[in-house]
């Protein structure tokens, strides 16, 4: 026969807990949306593999694919 009374700074914790909850929460969201956005608003797919920023041959248009000659 436990008595479960709970203390006052169990229910402080457990409301920061809450809280802090809804703000990750509310991030993740955020970048979820955001990357939503991103791919959706994307016409072509060389666009979103050009995102590196790296000059590479195979998406460039014109570009002469294949080994060295």
């Amino acid at each position: 026969m436990a008595i479960r009374v709970e203390h006052e700074l169990h229910q402080r914790r457990k409301g920061r807990n809450y809280g802090l909850f809804g703000v990750l929460f509310a991030f993740v969201i955020i970048v979820f949306g955001l990357t939503i956005v991103k791919v959706s608003t994307l016409d072509d797919i060389s666009q979103f593999e050009a995102y590196d920023h790296v000059a590479r041959p195979q998406i460039v248009p014109g570009q002469i694919t294949g080994g060295a000659q």
